[in-house]
């Protein structure tokens, strides 16, 4: 049997739609906190099992039988996400997974800006001494997060970002699905990590310039805004302070080069080229 928490994200609900296509939906249990969201699964015939990262017991109840398992890195952030994660990975141990397939971030260092990174290194460690076999997956940052770093951008080209000449080798999460759904229906792995990124690092300066190319802006370009007005700026939309400090901490990995690494394994996994920026972008017009 093969699981995935989180199910019902993006990333989730996409990975589910390529194991189907490879394996019988009986063998797949999609476990999520609320079954309605994932109506459009439910004449699949994949299990959907209900817990809570909240309550230990009835995330042991829906690991229950699964031989391997998708663990989805958790939305929440800080103290919450780390507790989130590690009542997962007890959890899968307490079942008996044999093996664990883990979405981690491409730089999970102990000096790393993206708050995330301390996250996933937490979490990549116990993993590493549970006992189970493993698979990390250090993902890029999605093609799917630009519109949302570059906000008005999108009507104009004019980016106001706070990352300074760094870059970033986005990967499409459609692409990271397939392969995550290779991995679990493949031969297993004697412990293994890898770094799924896109095939090339861009700046926002190239994003402007490809939105562009994409759009046909004729004032396309990024402004390297400070990185107070950024945090601020997103308490003035209204987010709480836990969460503006994410993003900024997103901003700030991005200009300290955490997300600029590129890597053939995604290339493998697929057995041909992932999505371009400049693809995904013109996709979009």
């Amino acid at each position: 049997m093969i699981a995935i928490t989180g199910a019902n994200g993006n990333l989730g609900k996409a990975t589910l739609s390529f194991l189907l296509k490879k394996t019988s939906p009986q063998h797949i249990a999609a476990i999520v906190r609320d079954a309605a969201k994932l109506g459009e699964f439910s004449k699949s015939g994949i299990e959907v099992r209900v817990a809570d990262y909240e309550d230990q017991e009835s995330l042991e109840k829906a690991l229950a039988g699964v031989d391997r398992l998708l663990q989805i890195s958790s939305s929440a952030t800080g103290v919450r996400a780390m507790a989130h994660e590690t009542r997962v990975v007890h959890a899968a141990v307490k079942c008996g997974v044999q093996e664990v397939v883990y979405t981690s971030t491409l730089f999970p260092h102990e000096s790393a800006r993206f708050q995330s990174a301390h996250v996933c290194r937490n979490t990549e460690a116990m993993i590493r001494q549970s006992g189970m076999k493993y698979v990390f997956f250090r993902n890029s940052m999605y093609h799917e997060t630009i519109p949302l770093f570059v906000g008005e951008a999108m009507g104009d080209g004019r980016i106001f970002y706070p990352s300074g000449s760094g870059r970033v080798s986005f990967a499409s999460r459609r692409d990271i699905a397939e392969a995550l759904s290779n991995v679990l229906t493949g031969p297993e792995f004697a412990n293994a990590t890898f770094h799924i990124t896109g095939p090339s690092a861009h700046s926002f300066a190239d994003i402007a310039l490809a939105l562009k190319d994409a759009a046909g802006f004729g004032e396309a370009a990024h402004t390297d805004i400070p990185a107070e007005d950024y945090r601020k700026g997103l308490l003035g939309y209204g987010l709480p302070e836990e969460e503006a400090a994410f993003y900024a901490s997103m901003a700030d990995s991005i200009r300290a080069g955490e997300f600029e690494g590129t890597d053939r394994s995604l290339e493998g996994f697929l057995g041909r080229k992932p999505l371009g920026v400049q693809e995904y972008l013109r996709g979009l017009f």
